[in-house]
C-alpha cells in the first residue's frame, strides 16, 4: 500500500470527525451556550474528548471553527438552492432560513469572541466576504426572474434579517417577521 493510499482514508476520517465535531459543537452551543462541556460535544459527535483537543487545542479555536464552518455552510448552499428550488425567490427564502439558523447560534459565538477584538474583526470580515456575495447571487437571480424588487442590496437585506434576529429566544422566533420582510420584497404580478 502506498503512502497516499494509507493517508487517504485517515484524511477522510479526520475530515468527517472534524465536520461531526463542528456540527455537534454548534448544537451544544445553541442548547447550552459556548461554555458547553467538551465531554458533551464529544458525546454528540461520537468521538473521544482527545479528538476534540487534537483538532481544536483551545475553546477559542473551537468557537472560531464553528463560526467559520457555519458561514461556509451558508455560503456553499447557494448553488444547490438555486438548482433545486421552485423559483429564485424560493431559493432566497430557503437561504435566509439557513442564515437565520446561523444567526441564532452566532450571537452566542460573537459574544464569546468579542473579548479578542482582532479575532472578532477578522471573523466579521470573513462573514461579509463569504455571505454578502452569496446573498447577492440569490437576490440577483430573484431580480432577474422578476420576482423581487431591485432596490435592496444584499448587505442591507442581511442587516435587516440580522436586526430581526436580535434577542431571539424561545419566546421570540424571528422567522415570522422575516417572512413578512421577504413577502415585502416580492414584485406584484
Amino acid at each position: 500500500m502506498t503512502e497516499s493510499e494509507a493517508g487517504g482514508p485517515r484524511r477522510a476520517d479526520a475530515r468527517r470527525n472534524r465536520e461531526a465535531l463542528l456540527d455537534a459543537a454548534a448544537a451544544a452551543f445553541v442548547a447550552g451556550g459556548v461554555e458547553a462541556p467538551v465531554r458533551e460535544i464529544a458525546t454528540r459527535a461520537g468521538v473521544g474528548v482527545g479528538t476534540i483537543y487534537r483538532h481544536f487545542p483551545t475553546r477559542a479555536d473551537l468557537v472560531i471553527a464553528v463560526y467559520r464552518h457555519q458561514v461556509d455552510a451558508c455560503a456553499d448552499a447557494v448553488d444547490d438552492l438555486l438548482s433545486t428550488s421552485g423559483s429564485a425567490h424560493d431559493a432566497l427564502a430557503s437561504w435566509i432560513d439557513l442564515f437565520v439558523g446561523f444567526l441564532v447560534t452566532k450571537h452566542g459565538l460573537a459574544a464569546a469572541l468579542q473579548a479578542d477584538g482582532s479575532g472578532f474583526e477578522a471573523l466579521h470580515a470573513y462573514f461579509l466576504d463569504r455571505l454578502v456575495p452569496a446573498c447577492t447571487r440569490l437576490l440577483d437571480a430573484a431580480v432577474a426572474s422578476g420576482e423581487v424588487h431591485d432596490d435592496l442590496d444584499a448587505l442591507h437585506l442581511l442587516r435587516a434579517v440580522g436586526n430581526l434576529c436580535i434577542g431571539a429566544d424561545a419566546a421570540y422566533d424571528p422567522r415570522r417577521p422575516i417572512d413578512v420582510l421577504l413577502t415585502g420584497l416580492r414584485r406584484a404580478r
